[in-house]
């Protein structure tokens, strides 16, 4: 499934179109970083691993999120579904709660027992502390953890309900080069329990993304790599993307996968609908 084409041709000309119309004089990192509120540096956040509030987070904000992807397997297409809502109870703190679906569908003959059944994959709750924040140098740093409840799928629903534990500590570093590039480097060790075995698995995520943000505007562009290194293995998927405002407060984000050293997964696409409510 060739879907690399169609998705740089809605890149290219949904970006270009929404850059011309909310491109204006007044710069948004300006808005972003008045002196009488508590310090922040406006970063490009990725679109596929994304954060759990924004770094250097103020209290009050919140945001919700709506996603939905499609990635091509040999046996099978998967489509992934999520809501997500974050929101800052105190400055530099972020939390989230995320519930991810997944539903399969064969390709051709492929047999039914090749096909995983439809899920709920999980409840993922989150927290995230920006313990820097440098304005003169644009950089922020923070620390989080994510804990994923695993669950049963719908054919074995309940049987148990949860079925293991995901144990995620991560560190995020970015960087704003100037008014328009950015940076990110998100990393951190997956350690998986399966309750009935009491096995443990350990994975380990590099994540780096680098993003060109139209000045006036939260529209970017940009490419973001997830990589996975497990024994013997390693995984890794390019991500280009992009980000434009639909109204003040809605944005949606466009994102194809393209994997580099995966055996099973082919072409994948993602969007990503964002809402930010407003808040004093």
């Amino acid at each position: 499934m060739n879907i690399i084409k169609p998705m740089m041709s809605i890149f290219i000309l949904t970006f270009t179109l929404y850059t011309r119309a909310q491109t204006d004089s007044n710069s948004l990192i300006d808005h972003k970083e008045e002196n009488e509120l508590p310090p922040k540096v406006l970063h490009a956040e990725p679109l596929y691993i994304d954060l759990i509030r924004d770094l250097g987070a103020r209290k009050g904000e919140k945001e919700w999120n709506l996603g939905l992807g499609l990635t091509d397997n040999l046996n099978f297409d998967s489509y992934e579904a999520l809501i997500e809502y974050e929101w800052a109870p105190a400055d530099r703190l972020g939390l989230e709660v995320e519930l991810p679906f997944t539903f399969y569908t064969p390709v051709g003959d492929a047999p039914r027992e090749a096909v995983p059944s439809n899920r709920l994959n999980s409840i993922k709750i989150a927290g995230q502390w920006s313990f820097l924040v440098n304005e003169p140098m644009g950089m922020s740093m923070a620390i989080g953890y994510i804990n994923e409840f695993e669950l049963s799928t719908f054919r074995e629903f309940a049987q148990p309900f949860i079925t293991g534990n995901v144990y995620n500590p991560f560190l995020v570093v970015a960087k704003r080069w100037g008014s328009n590039f950015h940076s990110l480097v998100y990393t951190g060790p997956m350690i998986a329990q399966e309750f009935s075995t009491n096995e443990f698995h350990t994975t380990y995520d590099i994540n780096t993304s680098i993003h060109y943000m139209i000045s006036g505007t939260r529209n970017f562009i940009g490419v973001e790599f997830n990589k996975t290194l497990a024994s013997h293995d390693f995984d890794m998927t390019i991500r280009p993307q992009m980000r434009v405002g639909i109204v003040d407060n809605l944005m949606i984000g466009i994102i194809a996968g393209i994997p580099v050293s995966r055996e099973n997964e082919r072409f994948s696409s993602f969007l990503r609908l964002i809402w930010e409510p407003k808040h004093k």
